[in-house]
């Protein structure tokens, strides 16, 4: 009871903050409250005035997803304020946002800089839009791709860095196959993956293989090793973190997977 209470305050709090004319509705007329009258939220989010109403009074019914994705729409919610009303309406977090956020946050470049270890910031398309210098020397310089081409599964399923050893490069293939099918089935453009899978699957007999297979990982993580000119094979081990501040974003973290490799990545980091 407290919790759909809260639902009815909130949303009742934040129609009410709306300019009707900024909106595209008439301004005029007897208004008793400030902000959108409920019939105006509704012809807005696509609702009928009932069912909108019996939402707002905190009654039990259950919305769709796509339902609350167009009353935040209407009602103009910042990222924050979508994630509150999704936990309150359907007791989880909202699918990711329609509109990612594809630019790194100055704070998040910077954390990069000052990292000891190769690291990345990808989002949940899997373009590459952050990386240290680290990455640059060791892995790839990203800053020669062009923005397209930043896509790390494909850089890694279709590049012939990781080749060498066949059994190590399927089961990469098949760890990353199986990550992305987890990133398809929460994304909300779910048309850039469809053209991803696509692709792969033209370019990509081992892809083609894997997709088929039942597998599904939810966590970005695993063991591999790159021969870096100068010192020889590194060892890596790959884990990724989630950005609070940006949904979608997620930092990727390369650690030496064993003594040997961390003597190696010091000499090259020095």
């Amino acid at each position: 009871m407290a919790r759909r209470e809260e639902l009815s305050r909130f949303l009742k709090s934040v129609r009410a903050r709306l300019d009707p004319g900024d909106l595209g509705l008439p301004a005029g007329g007897r208004r008793r409250v400030a902000g959108l009258r409920r019939e105006e939220v509704a012809l807005l989010s696509g609702m009928s005035v009932t069912w909108y109403t019996w939402f707002e009074q905190g009654r039990e019914v259950k919305p769709s997803a796509p339902m609350l994705e167009r009353l935040c729409k209407a009602l103009k919610l910042t990222q924050e304020e979508r994630e509150y009303l999704f936990a309150l309406a359907q007791h989880r977090p909202p699918p990711l946002a329609l509109a990612p956020d594809e630019m790194i946050r100055p704070a998040a470049q910077q954390m990069l800089d000052s990292l000891t270890l190769p690291a990345v910031i990808i989002t949940e398309y899997w373009a590459v839009i952050g990386w240290n210098d680290i990455v640059t020397r060791i892995f790839r310089d990203y800053a020669s791709y062009s923005e397209a081409d930043r896509n790390l599964f494909k850089i890694l399923v279709l590049g012939d860095a990781y080749r060498e050893d066949e059994q190590t490069f399927r089961d990469m293939v098949r760890r990353l196959t199986a990550r992305l099918k987890w990133d398809y089935s929460r994304a909300a453009n779910a048309e850039f993956f469809e053209g991803l899978i696509e692709e792969m699957s033209e370019k990509s007999e081992m892809f083609r293989e894997y997709w088929a297979l039942p597998d599904v990982v939810a966590h970005f993580e695993g063991v591999h090793s790159l021969d870096v000119e100068g010192v020889g094979p590194i060892a890596f081990h790959h884990t990724s973190y989630a950005l609070e501040e940006v949904p979608g974003q997620r930092l990727v973290i390369y650690t030496p997977n064993d003594p040997e490799s961390a003597k190696k990545l010091k000499k090259l980091t020095k």
